[in-house]
């Protein structure tokens, strides 16, 4: 992606290529729906910045099982490894 000052970003584009397909639009079901169970067991409440994680993420062939989930902070969860220096692993 340019980083020139005026570069505009197509988001209906991004969307149509990615977030558009069926594929996320089922994993996006799944973690919706990750997040209702929370809620009613009150492991997470709206605005606590928390965030249902999945242990092995959906993409990798992740279950949406009680198993396969926990409660992290909404940092944690999108965040990547990093080494000392700073860089991504």
């Amino acid at each position: 992606m340019p980083s020139s000052p005026n570069y505009k970003r197509n988001y209906r584009q991004e969307y149509d290529a990615y977030q558009g397909t069926t594929t996320q639009k089922k994993n996006r079901a799944k973690r919706n729906t990750a997040r209702s169970q929370a809620t009613i067991a009150g492991t997470v409440h709206k605005g606590d910045g928390k965030e249902v994680d999945h242990k092995v993420p959906l993409s990798k062939g992740g279950k949406n099982i009680k198993s396969n989930e926990r409660v992290i902070s909404a940092s944690k969860n999108r965040s990547f490894p990093r080494n000392k220096d700073g860089s991504m692993k």
